[in-house]
């Protein structure tokens, strides 16, 4: 009887054991998988927050960046307009009241008119800078001027179509004046004159052609 009794309660410690260590375990592992479970919700939370930051910080930006557009777009408001001498056609047109115009050459003694336009101030007059509006009306063919730029029209590098101003025709051409120069530009034919505007950079193509819808001379 007592080793039958023995036997039986070695059974039952046995049982007890490995009842306690699988209890062990399964906490264990149910402990593990709760701590791997908080961690990754935290990961994935961090992350998650991390990306909503970002959002809000460029939604920010962008938002600044626009309010800045508009109110330099608003700033250029309203336009002046710009007169050109009586004896060459009367050239006019508007531009924002935040450029500055200088005229670097007159017709006082006849000769070619020039005049630059850049905002707030106009760098020294050279021909690898760039304004935001060259005017040239010269005393030269119309059809001469624009043979100047044929070359540069055959090779690409200047892309050449119609425009018409007041019901007069010209020439506007897109692309590579220059090494220095990328833009705009139209000319027109005034009287025995020709007039050439032209923008020096792409930044400036909206204003170019607000400007240029503008453009009234005499014939």
């Amino acid at each position: 009887m007592t080793s039958s009794y023995n036997t039986s309660e070695r059974g039952a410690v046995s049982g007890l054991l490995i009842a306690t260590i699988l209890l062990s375990i399964l906490s264990a592992a149910a402990i593990g998988g709760g701590i791997w479970a908080y961690l990754n919700y935290t990961e994935q939370k961090t992350d998650v927050d991390g990306k909503i930051d970002v959002a809000v910080t460029t939604a920010k930006k962008e938002q600044a960046d626009a309010d800045e557009a508009k109110f330099a777009e608003r700033e250029k408001e309203p336009n002046r307009e710009f007169v050109g001498p009586e004896d060459y056609g009367r050239l006019t047109f508007e531009y924002p009241k935040t450029w500055s115009v200088y005229v670097d050459k007159d017709i006082t003694e006849g000769g070619s008119y020039e005049a630059y336009l850049n905002p707030v101030t106009v760098p020294p007059v050279a021909a690898t800078q760039q304004y935001a509006l060259r005017v040239t009306i010269e005393q030269s063919d119309y059809e001469e001027v624009i043979d100047k730029y044929d070359q540069l029209v055959k090779k690409g590098d200047l892309r050449a179509s119609s425009v018409t101003v007041g019901g007069n025709n010209g020439t506007r051409l897109e692309g590579s004046f220059t090494k220095d120069i990328r833009g705009s530009a139209v000319i027109y034919k005034i009287r025995d004159k020709t007039l050439t505007l032209r923008t020096d950079a792409d930044t400036f193509k909206p204003d170019f052609n607000a400007l240029i819808a503008t453009i009234k001379f005499n014939q």
